[in-house]
């Protein structure tokens, strides 16, 4: 059984910085893909970040190029997301998922439905 258990939300202001983390209980596949994805109030889930874990370099929304940061360590089996230069508009219920093959596929990359296994979400807020 897949679990995913995301930490580290919190409110921060206007330019501030929060680092989220994902441990993941007993892993899909050996290799696999990995993301984050986020939902506003009233909007679409939308992808932020995923990397496969088997190797090869993370992939960004244009929304967060150059301000966040996603890493894996596999000896702890933990995904983080390293968030630089907050603004109101990142302000979100962030989720991270799972899936053997969900990333290996062009047009899947930022589906939410082609990732099978979610965390509980944890909110983060930008605000003055």
């Amino acid at each position: 059984q897949v679990q995913l258990v995301e930490s580290g939300g919190g409110s921060v202001q206007p330019g501030g910085s929060l680092r989220l983390s994902c441990v993941v209980s007993g892993r899909p596949s050996p290799r696999y893909c990995a993301a984050w994805f986020r939902q506003a109030t009233g909007k679409e889930r939308e992808g932020v970040a995923f990397l496969f874990t088997g190797g090869g370099r993370a992939f960004y929304a244009d929304s967060v190029k150059g301000r966040f940061t996603l890493s894996h360590d596999d000896s702890k089996n933990t995904l983080y997301l390293q968030m630089n230069s907050l603004n109101s508009d990142d302000t979100a219920v962030y989720y991270c998922a799972v899936d053997s093959v969900a990333c290996l596929e062009r047009a899947d990359v930022w589906t939410p439905s082609k990732y099978h296994y979610w965390g509980q979400g944890t909110q983060v807020t930008a605000s003055s």
